[in-house]
């Protein structure tokens, strides 16, 4: 049976309510091909065209609300599929993430995307997978106005009739099961150690409670023990996500880990499902009709998309990503200029890490001139590269694309609506898009005047030194080719750099959250043989660089590995497979127009420095555009729904061009407007 309202209307800010009375009902033959078929006359051609899916629902709404009968015949085929099914699964399974763990979970993903999990007809999620049975139902789903569901649903009396002994056992046994989980899941030590030993008896006081209430004979149903106890459940749910909220917010200042982070969600999500189920079970007429629609929209988005490998990492790895991108972006701070101070003291930075630059860029070109196997080839370049990396960090100096995977965070964060709890601040983004684009022309051309003069000249002094050149002839020739974009895969090669640029600054960040949520610092002062081993002063030291320092230098040694070892792969499985670095490539450029004795056509020069420029466009273009897209999700941001920022990127751009080259005089933002 269902309950239906005496008048269906929609209730603003999710909070549908609805008073029930009770109309019998009977079950209906073919009442599956009957709601498959509906559903089949409200989806769109197009399952983007939201307006053609809520133009198409309005008329069925319309239909129904006209003939009863209609409404009758729907209500039937409903019931009769709540009657004959096990709802158990649907409501303590789907749309929550499985209790294996991040990787088995993932694994068991990939096999049922090659061959899907079998579903039997007494599953009601195989009712659900029947009438939703397009992969993008899901898209008008979620993209009909819930208002437009409210109605619907409340026109059906959704709410189930209490007297049905059936469906209360089947409530009743998901109450019992999902409560069981939320204290064994509460109880965990990621969950624990981040809050008070009284907070977390709010996870047994549910489970008391609940087991207390399936206790209760049947008789005494809907007295006044019942809804006491049902409300007692309710409230000691609401401590839990008390804590829940709690942990989360710690995680900016102890960090997290991914078993935390699966953890977090999946009792969030069990929580949210528990409270659906008190909610019809408290029989006290009325139904929050909106957390209803939630849950259905749920259901149907998880079975559409259950094995889709791409949602469920995104999904599970938010929030860590969200504390990857936070702890990067504190490096990413002194990668964005202000004032024209700080703009001249980048440029001064970036010239000295240009030093660096040109000696790791004969280094480099002299290993390749010893003979020697491809592996210790790759493994000596990934050394030269790493050792000049952390050369550049220690001395303070600046390697210009490096910049994009840190600032990327510092963009994001500054229309960030998880730390201002208001809408995006889009137009403090554009400015700091503006202080960006000015940070990164003072760093290339920082690194760039100096790499090509001074390794010029290195490559004269090591002829001069020893009367051999560092490259000569066709060899010379072909650092000057390979960063020609027509005669060569260079900005493909970029691309690929640009992306190795990207993971090291997600590893620095995964490295620097480490050692905050693992409490490397403290366990190191508490370590007795690191106590013996060092002086208080040299101990003082190390634990300040690990705590400061020991993401970037990891950074640095997997990005040196990465770019060292690219061109190893790549012969080795015959794939076009390199890098192409902005300030190497200069480097080797000098190189080889030495090498050449300046016997190169004006026009092919120029074609090998235009080659140079694009591949640094397209290292800060990929590095960047991956570190901004990472940063942005984890905060929960999607800039297709604030369509204005172009607009008011362009009209900043139009009145202040100046200030995407230079650093301006301060000014105030509401000239953006």
């Amino acid at each position: 049976m269902f309950r239906l309202s005496k008048k269906p209307a929609i209730v603003p800010e999710g909070e549908a309510k609805q008073q029930a009375i009770i109309l019998p009902l009977h079950t209906a033959n073919r009442s599956l091909d009957y709601l498959v078929e509906l559903i089949g006359k409200v989806r769109p051609e197009n399952a983007r065209d939201i307006p053609q899916a809520e133009l198409r629902f309005k008329a069925l709404l319309y239909q129904i609300n006209l003939e009863r009968s209609s409404l009758f015949s729907l209500r039937k085929a409903l019931l009769s599929q709540f009657l004959k099914t096990n709802i158990v699964t649907a409501l303590t399974e789907s749309g929550i993430i499985s209790s294996r763990g991040f990787l088995p979970e993932l694994l068991g993903k990939l096999q049922h995307k090659l061959l899907p999990e079998l579903l039997t007809k007494d599953n009601f999620l195989y009712v659900i997978n029947k009438i939703f049975y397009k992969k993008t139902d899901h898209i008008w789903v979620d993209g009909i106005e819930n208002g437009l569901w409210i109605q619907f649903f409340e026109l059906l009396g959704i709410q189930i009739n209490m007297t049905e002994p059936a469906l209360i056992k089947q409530l009743q046994a998901s109450l019992q099961i999902l409560s069981y989980r939320v204290t064994v899941l509460g109880l965990e030590k990621e969950i624990t150690h981040r809050s008070d030993n009284l907070e977390n008896l709010a996870f047994l006081e549910q489970n008391r409670l609940a087991n207390q209430y399936l206790q209760l004979p049947q008789t005494i149903a809907n007295t006044d023990t019942h809804r006491m106890l049902l409300a007692g459940i309710t409230e000691a749910l609401h401590n839990c996500n008390q804590i829940i909220f709690k942990v989360k917010d710690q995680r900016f200042v102890y960090g997290t880990s991914l078993a935390q982070t699966y953890m977090l969600t999946r009792l969030q999500q069990q929580i949210n499902r528990l409270f659906i189920i008190l909610d019809v079970l408290d029989t006290d007429n009325y139904f929050n009709t909106y957390r209803f629609v939630t849950y259905f929209k749920t259901v149907v988005h998880n079975e559409n998309r259950k094995n889709s490998i791409r949602e469920y990492l995104s999904e599970n790895t938010g929030y860590l990503a969200y504390q990857i991108a936070e702890h990067g972006g504190r490096t990413g701070e002194k990668f964005i200029t202000t004032t024209r101070k700080e703009f001249w003291q980048m440029f001064k930075s970036a010239a000295g890490g240009g030093i660096i630059i040109s000696f790791i860029g004969v280094i480099k070109n002299l290993l390749a001139k010893v003979v020697m196997a491809p592996f210790w080839h790759g493994f000596l370049y990934s050394t030269n590269y790493s050792l000049g990396f952390i050369l550049i960090q220690d001395t303070g100096s600046t390697l210009a694309t490096k910049q994009p995977a840190y600032t990327a965070n510092n963009v994001a964060s500054s229309f960030d609506v998880q730390k201002i709890g208001e809408h995006p601040d889009l137009r403090n983004l554009a400015i700091t898009i503006g202080k960006v684009s000015r940070t990164q022309l003072a760093s290339f051309t920082g690194n760039l005047i100096i790499v090509f003069p001074l390794t010029y000249i290195l490559a004269w002094l090591f002829f001069a030194a020893t009367g051999v050149k560092i490259a000569t002839g066709d060899a010379a020739h072909k650092l000057l080719t390979d960063q020609q974009p027509l005669h060569s895969f260079a900005w493909l090669y970029a691309c690929f750099t640009g992306f190795f640029l990207f993971a090291s600054g997600i590893i620095a960040g995964y490295v620097e959250n480490y050692v905050v949520y693992g409490k490397i610092a403290e366990r190191m002062r508490n370590l007795s043989s690191f106590k013996k081993r060092f002086n208080e002063k040299r101990r003082y030291k190390i634990i300040h660089y690990v705590e400061n320092n020991f993401g970037s230098l990891v950074g640095n040694i997997s990005l040196g590995f990465f770019l060292g070892m690219a061109g190893f792969i790549g012969t080795t499985f015959g794939l076009p497979f390199d890098i192409r670095h902005i300030t190497i490539s200069a480097a080797n450029t000098a190189i080889g127009y030495f090498g050449m004795d300046h016997k190169l056509p004006d026009k092919e020069l120029w074609y090998t420095i235009i080659g140079v420029m694009g591949i640094g466009f397209i290292n800060f273009a990929v590095s960047f555009g991956l570190a901004f897209i990472v940063a942005v999700k984890s905060r929960g941001i999607h800039l297709k729904e604030y369509p204005q920022f172009m607009g008011i990127l362009w009209r900043y751009f139009k009145r202040y061009p100046k200030d995407f080259i230079k650093a301006p005089a301060l000014r105030k933002a509401e000239h953006l407007r």
